[in-house]
């Protein structure tokens, strides 16, 4: 038994298919399968049912493969323990945040931390929040960017900042006269949503629950499936109807005069709290410092006046 296959049954255990399994392991797909075989025959049980659309874990499986997790987290402080000595600043670090974020974030964070840490490698990954949960979990990744609420066993979570929502509207939209928007008003417009499993659409339908009934009527909502919030812009820029958005990720400046315009909502506005989550066992503080003053330094650049 090795780390290796470990790594290799935990990852076929999230990802539920050889061939993506093996992808993110960066090995070919026979060879992940065989050293899960070879496991499976080391321990004398199966491991997964495997089916020519799926692979799903066994209820033996299932424990072995949580213990597994467990065994990789350790063997990552392992790792970070053996580095303390060292610069805390001079090994990688590696950040991932919600698809909501990451994009409006990103872009001024790594010239931020390069200045400021020029030592630290930063590596970045963009996912759903459940995703980018278990990758912390397993080591994948040192510290999360994420929506509250958000609470995981031995991780610690630190606010950063909160963040109003914003209605996004085509130009010449009656909205436009208002100085804010009353949430009820959404009720009657053409709303854009992102599709199920972004944290903001959640966000959305919970400042306004009446939204939710209106989700089966295609007249007055329309959900894009796995989309992102930069295609919903574009949707509005098209004239499809309107949106809510972060005010990060209002973007009006990319485009051209006459184009789209942004209201807040009345008080008191929707909004959300953005926060760091990285492992309660994490040996580097002085990194997470490192980029928590980043973000930071990041947000308050933003919210300067033009």
């Amino acid at each position: 038994m090795t780390l290796t296959e470990l790594r290799y049954i935990v990852t076929l255990a999230q990802e539920h298919h050889f061939g993506r399994a093996a992808e993110r392991c960066f090995v070919s797909q026979p060879t992940l399968s065989v050293a899960v075989k070879k496991l499976e025959e080391e321990l004398g049980v199966a491991l997964f049912e495997r089916s020519k659309s799926t692979v799903q874990v066994t209820p033996l499986g299932e424990q072995i493969v949580e213990q597994a997790q467990r065994v990789l987290e350790q063997s990552s402080i392992i790792k970070e323990l053996a580095n303390a000595g060292k610069d805390q600043l001079s090994s990688p670090l590696r950040v991932g945040a919600i698809f909501t974020i990451g994009p409006y974030l990103f872009p001024h964070l790594v010239p931020e931390l390069a200045r400021t840490a020029p030592q630290m490698p930063l590596y970045i990954e963009e996912g759903f929040t459940a995703s980018l949960r278990n990758k912390l979990r397993s080591g994948e990744l040192d510290a999360i960017i994420v929506s509250l609420p958000f609470t995981e066993p031995d991780v610690v979570t630190k606010s950063l900042y909160e963040e109003e929502f914003e209605v996004l509207m085509p130009a010449n939209h009656p909205w436009v006269a208002k100085e804010s928007i009353n949430k009820e008003d959404l009720l009657n417009e053409r709303l854009l949503l992102l599709g199920e499993g972004h944290c903001f659409r959640d966000q959305i339908l919970e400042t306004c629950p009446a939204i939710s009934h209106q989700l089966n009527s295609p007249s007055n909502t329309l959900t894009a499936e796995g989309g992102s919030l930069e295609t919903i812009r574009h949707m509005v820029a098209s004239g499809l109807g309107v949106t809510v958005l972060p005010h990060s990720a209002i973007g009006t400046s990319h485009y051209e005069a006459g184009v789209l315009a942004s209201r807040p909502f009345t008080p008191e506005a929707p909004s959300r709290t953005v926060a760091l989550a990285w492992r309660a066992s994490f040996p580097r503080p002085k990194a997470i410092d490192a980029l928590t003053k980043a973000i930071t330094a990041c947000r308050q650049r933003q919210l300067e006046p033009a």
